[in-house]
C-alpha cells in the first residue's frame, strides 16, 4: 500500500529518479556547451588569424561563432541554475538560511523564470516553426544554411531552464 500515489511517501523515489535523470542530463549538456565554449573560442581566434594575418575570410566561420554562442549561452542557461552561479540581488538571500533560501528559490521560480519561460517558448513557437517551414538560412551565399536551427534553440531555452528549476 505504501506505493500508492496517496500513501505515505508515494511517489516520492519515482520524483527522486526524476530528478536525477534531469540532473544527469543537465550536467551532460553542461559538459558539452563547455566545450562549445572552446570551439567558439578557437574559431574567433582562427577568424581573427586568417582575416588579419593572411586576408582571408570565411563567412562560414564568422557565423559559426554566433551560433556556438547562442548554443553556449541559451543551453548553458540551465546547467549555470543547477550549479546557483546565476547572479541575484543579494540583500538577505547570502546570510539566510537554507530554508529561507529555498522558499526564496520557489517563489521566485514560479513568479518570475516560469511565466517568463512560458512567455518565450509562447512568442518563439510560431517564429521558430515559420523558420523550420521554409528551412531559412544565412542571408548570406557563403553562410550557415541552418538558420532554423539557431532559433530552435529558443526552445531549448525555455524548456530546459523550466524544466531545471522544478526539478
Amino acid at each position: 500500500m505504501a506505493d500508492e500515489p496517496g500513501a505515505s511517501g508515494g511517489g516520492v523515489k519515482e520524483l527522486l529518479a526524476l530528478r536525477h535523470i534531469i540532473d544527469a542530463l543537465n550536467s551532460t549538456v553542461g559538459s558539452l556547451v563547455a566545450w562549445a565554449a572552446l570551439g567558439m573560442v578557437l574559431v574567433q581566434f582562427t577568424v581573427v588569424i586568417g582575416r588579419y594575418i593572411f586576408g582571408v575570410n570565411f563567412i562560414w566561420m564568422q557565423e559559426s561563432v554566433i551560433y556556438l554562442h547562442g548554443l553556449v549561452f541559451m543551453l548553458g542557461a540551465g546547467y549555470t541554475l543547477l550549479h546557483d552561479g546565476h547572479v541575484r540581488v543579494d540583500i538577505w538571500y547570502r546570510d539566510a538560511s537554507p530554508r529561507f533560501r529555498s522558499r526564496v528559490d520557489l517563489v521566485g521560480g514560479a513568479l518570475f523564470l516560469l511565466p517568463v519561460c512560458i512567455l518565450i517558448w509562447g512568442f518563439s513557437w510560431p517564429y521558430v516553426v515559420n523558420s523550420w517551414t521554409v528551412l531559412e538560412g544565412s542571408m548570406e551565399t557563403s553562410g550557415i544554411p541552418a538558420v532554423f536551427a539557431l532559433k530552435s534553440l529558443l526552445l531549448g531555452f525555455s524548456a530546459y531552464s523550466d524544466c531545471r528549476e522544478f526539478r
